[in-house]
This record gives structure tokens, sequence and C-alpha cells, in this order.
């Protein structure tokens, strides 16, 4: 079974076809806190630049991350920081 890691990038890619995509799991900066998972994977950092993202509010752009990535309300990612972009939003 593929990592969580994976599993977002994956999704993310197939689904809004990203200039640019970076996962993070951030879990380490979490352990012995409350909802420390185990096995890790539970706390991401997400930065995706995708024209998807042209003309839709920073909300609709999170919805759209919600959709894709049903794992957070299903409670399998606990955290999920999202830095969201079009190319000419970008700083890089």
């Amino acid at each position: 079974m593929a990592n969580m890691t994976t599993i977002i990038r994956d999704k993310i890619n197939q689904a809004l076809s990203p200039h640019l995509v970076e996962v993070i799991d951030e879990s380490h900066l979490h352990a012995d806190h409350a909802h420390d998972y185990p096995d890790g994977e539970s706390h991401f950092r997400l930065i995706v630049v995708a024209d998807a993202f042209i003309g839709q509010s920073r909300i609709a752009r999170h919805r759209r991350i919600f959709e894709i990535l049903p794992e957070v309300k299903a409670g399998a990612i606990h955290a999920l920081v999202m830095r969201l972009y079009t190319q000419d939003e970008y700083k890089g």
C-alpha cells in the first residue's frame, strides 16, 4: 500500500494537472501530541500551483482540495496546511 504522501501527491496530480505539487509530512513535529498517529502520516503541508485555481477564491480552492482528498474528512489525515496558488501568484 502506498504511503499517504504518495496518495496525496497522486490524487492532486490526477485531478489538477498542477505545475507544482509539494507534499511535506510534518508528523514528526507533532510526536506525543494529541492526534499523534502511531505510524505517523497525520500532519501535512501542501503546496500546489495549478491553473485550475484561476478565478477561484481561497475558500473555493480549499474546498476543491477537500473534494480531491476525502481522507481528510474521514480522519486518515489529522491536519493539512494548504498553500494554493495560480502560476502568476506563486513566488516560489
